[in-house]
């Protein structure tokens, strides 16, 4: 079963911009509320988008230099990238639906 992996500075650009499947990254921090909400979530759907989607987490306090980069100013914040680039940007709590379905778009599958 797939599972987020938490990756840092020193192995951001390996483990997402040169990934070769897209990748949903999940800015977080320890002490946000709506990030404890969502994460169950996430890991979720780290399973059920295995081998089609790679799920990382990025703790915003340990890493501000990648949330600073991709502008990330609230937590959660949930990016989706493809080659290298964030082609979606998710913002704040949203229902599991809700969130497949963005996905679902972003990676360019029918929505259901």
């Amino acid at each position: 079963m797939g599972k987020a992996t938490h990756v840092n500075e020193q192995d951001f650009e390996s483990q997402v911009l040169k990934a070769t499947t897209p990748v949903l990254v999940d800015f977080w921090a320890e002490w946000c509320g709506p990030c404890r909400m969502i994460a169950p979530i996430v890991e979720e759907l780290a399973g059920e988008y295995e081998g089609k989607l790679k799920v990382v987490k990025v703790d915003v306090d340990s890493n501000q230099d990648i949330a600073f980069k991709y502008a990330v100013m609230s937590i959660p914040t949930l990016g989706i990238f493809k080659g290298g680039e964030m082609v979606e940007r998710l913002v704040g709590y949203m229902p599991k639906q809700q969130l497949k379905r963005r996905i679902d778009t972003a990676l360019g599958a029918s929505v259901s």
